[in-house]
Parts: C-alpha cells; sequence; structure tokens
C-alpha cells in the first residue's frame, strides 16, 4: 500500500510554496536597488499572498470526509508524486528560498531564481489539480496555476529588459 495525502494535508503543502514564494518575493525586493524590479518583486510578493490565502480558504471549507484521499489510483503514481515533492526530491517546499540570495543580489540572479521557483511550483499545482476533485476547488487551482504562468511571463520580460 502507498503513502497517502489527505486533501488537507496537500494544501497545506500548497501554502508553504505560497509562504515561501512570497518570503522571497519580499527578500529579493529588500536587496535590490532597481526600483521598477523591486515594484515588480512586490507585486509578486502579493500575489503568492492572495495564492495563499486561496488555499487556506480551501483547506478550511474540508470536511472530515474530504480529508480522505480523493481519486482512485491502484498504482499510487499521484501520492508518489507528491511524497517525491514533499520529500525535496523535486524540490524543497520547506527549504528558505531566501538563502539561495546570500550575497547575490544581481538582478540577473534574481530574476532567474524566481522563473525556478514559479516553474516549480507549476510543477507541482499540476499535480495538486489531477487529485483535487472539481467540488474540492480544481477550478480554483488552475486558476492559481495561470496565475503562477503570468508570472513567469513577467519575470522573463524583466529578465528580457536587463539584456537590452
Amino acid at each position: 500500500m502507498g503513502i497517502r495525502f489527505n486533501a488537507d494535508e496537500i494544501f497545506e503543502m500548497a501554502c508553504q510554496i505560497e509562504r515561501n514564494g512570497a518570503r522571497f518575493y519580499r527578500r529579493a525586493a529588500e536587496s535590490s536597488s532597481a526600483t521598477a524590479l523591486r515594484d515588480v518583486l512586490l507585486d509578486l510578493a502579493a500575489k503568492e499572498d492572495e495564492h495563499l490565502a486561496t488555499f487556506a480558504a480551501m483547506r478550511e471549507e474540508l470536511s472530515a470526509g474530504e480529508s480522505q484521499p480523493t481519486v482512485f489510483d491502484p498504482d499510487d503514481v499521484g501520492a508518489l508524486y507528491l511524497q517525491a515533492m514533499a520529500d525535496g526530491h523535486v524540490f524543497d517546499m520547506h527549504a528558505d528560498p531566501t538563502e539561495t540570495l546570500a550575497g547575490q543580489d544581481a538582478p540577473e540572479h534574481i530574476l532567474r531564481t524566481a522563473i525556478g521557483l514559479e516553474k516549480d511550483s507549476i510543477v507541482y499545482y499540476l499535480g495538486l489539480k489531477e487529485i483535487v476533485p472539481e467540488k474540492l476547488g480544481q477550478g480554483k487551482v488552475q486558476d492559481i496555476i495561470r496565475e503562477e504562468e503570468r508570472h513567469v511571463v513577467v519575470l522573463s520580460k524583466e529578465l528580457a529588459s536587463l539584456r537590452k
């Protein structure tokens, strides 16, 4: 028998990703001397706070029955994927992403790191979307995926502007 995550645990992992993202963007904004970049980073931090609130609200709405596994997965692929995520084999949600900024406050480093973090969160949320039923907020997860994709676009544009 494989490892089972219930909806509460899955949403807690999503909340941790958003906390990490907001903390990273605020720390990066503090270390940036470029006003335009600082504004972009602070805006992204606020968006991550909104995502955190969404996942926290979804988590609060769970009933006791919804804390049970919600999909048929006889090979436990979904559970094993989430376990790999939680264990840090894909990325470490419990690591402090601001540590990657230690002494490296160059705008290009900040932006490349941020793009990587956004991509990591998209990967997690795509897996999350597959196991969250519509009645538990699958559409909300999809909305957050789209927003995270927009973050990658914003960050990529900022990175491209540095090269001009």
